[in-house]
C-alpha cells in the first residue's frame, strides 16, 4: 500500500483508510468477530489510518477490543462535539469535548489517540473558542497528539484559514468536487495541514447510474449523489472509463495530489479486501478521465455545493 506524508504531523499515511462509521451503526456487539476479522485485513495488507468517532455508535467500542494490541500499526483519529452514548451536556462545549475525549480513549483502549477532531461543527461555534481550547488541552495533556476539523463548506475554510488545526477532513469525489474549484484542498495543503477525504466513493453511486443499472433509488443520504452521477453520465460516455465504478471513484479522487488519505467504511471484510486489490493493483485510472469529469462537474455545478 502506497503511503504519503500527512501533511507536517511526521506520519506517513496509507492512502487508503478505514471509516469505521458503518460498523458502529450497522454492527452489535455481538458481531465483534466480523469488525476484528475486518479491521485486521486492513491492517495486514497495509492500510494505517483509522477513522472514528464518539458519535459513531459503538464503534469505537469493536475497534478497541479489535485491534488495540495493534496500536502501533496505525494512525488513530476519532471526533467529538457532541452529546453521544447517553452522555449527558450540552453539545459543542469545553466538556463535551473533553468528555468525549476520556470516554474515547477508555473505549479504543489506548492512552493517547493521534488524532481529535471537531465532528462539523459551525463557524459561531469555532469563533467561540471553547472547543479549540479543548482541544488545545488535551494535546497539552498528551491524550492527543494532533487536532483537526471535519466539515464542509464555509466552516471548513474557516478552519484551514484560522491556521489551528493539523488536519483537514472534507467530502471529495466525483460529483462533489468544491473542495477541489473552491480551492480548499489546495489551501490546506499550502497551510501543511494534512487531508483526510470523506465519502471518496460518494455511496457507489457512479456504477449505479448507468442507465442499465436501472437504479433511481441509492438511500436518504446517497439518492442525491445519484442524481448527480447521472446529470455527468448523460452528458455521453467516457472515453477509457473503467468499467468498475468504485475503481472510477478512487481513481478520481486518489489522483488529486492534495488528497492524503481517502476513508472508505465497511462491514464486510471482502468488501475491505476488494477495495485494497484495487488500490494496490489498478490505479492510477487514465488521467483523461479524470480531466474529463473534473469538466463536466464544474460544467453542471450550479447549486452542487459539499453535502454534509
Amino acid at each position: 500500500m502506497q503511503t504519503v506524508p500527512f501533511g507536517k504531523t511526521g506520519f506517513n499515511v496509507s492512502r487508503l483508510g478505514v471509516g469505521l462509521s458503518e460498523i458502529g451503526s450497522q454492527l452489535s456487539v455481538s458481531d465483534q468477530d466480523q469488525a476484528t476479522k475486518m479491521l485486521n485485513t486492513a491492517l495486514d495488507s497495509g492500510i494505517n489510518f483509522l477513522d472514528t468517532s464518539a458519535c459513531y455508535g459503538i464503534s469505537e467500542l469493536l475497534t478497541g477490543k479489535a485491534v488495540a494490541e495493534r496500536r502501533d500499526d496505525y494512525f488513530l483519529a476519532t471526533k467529538a462535539g457532541h452529546i453521544a452514548l447517553g452522555a449527558d451536556g450540552e453539545e459543542w462545549t469545553y466538556q463535551a469535548v473533553s468528555e468525549a475525549i476520556d470516554r474515547s480513549l477508555r473505549l479504543l483502549q489506548t492512552d493517547h489517540v493521534d488524532l481529535v477532531q471537531l465532528h462539523s461543527c459551525g463557524i459561531d461555534v469555532l469563533e467561540r473558542g471553547d472547543v479549540i481550547r479543548a482541544l488545545q488541552d488535551a494535546q497539552k495533556a498528551g491524550k492527543t497528539r494532533f487536532f483537526g476539523y471535519s466539515g464542509d463548506n464555509e466552516a471548513a475554510h474557516w478552519a484551514v484559514d484560522s491556521g489551528l488545526f493539523a488536519t483537514l477532513q472534507t467530502s471529495y469525489n466525483l460529483v462533489e468536487q468544491r473542495a477541489r474549484t473552491s480551492g480548499l484542498l489546495e489551501k490546506a495543503t499550502a497551510q501543511g495541514m494534512g487531508t483526510i477525504i470523506k465519502r471518496p466513493i460518494a455511496g457507489g453511486v457512479w456504477g449505479k447510474s448507468r442507465p442499465e443499472a436501472g437504479i433511481d433509488d441509492a438511500g436518504r443520504y446517497n439518492t442525491p449523489y445519484l442524481i448527480r452521477a447521472k446529470a455527468i453520465r448523460a452528458l455521453g460516455e467516457i472515453t477509457d472509463e473503467p468499467a468498475d465504478g468504485i475503481l472510477t471513484a478512487l481513481g478520481y479522487t486518489l489522483g488529486d495530489p492534495n488528497a492524503n488519505v481517502a476513508i472508505v467504511g465497511t462491514t464486510n471484510p471482502s468488501h475491505m479486501a476488494t477495495n485494497i486489490k484495487q488500490i494496490d493493483n489498478d490505479l492510477p485510472i487514465p488521467e483523461s478521465v479524470i480531466e474529463e469529469l473534473k469538466s463536466r462537474f464544474e460544467q453542471l455545478d450550479k447549486d452542487w455545493s459539499q453535502r454534509t
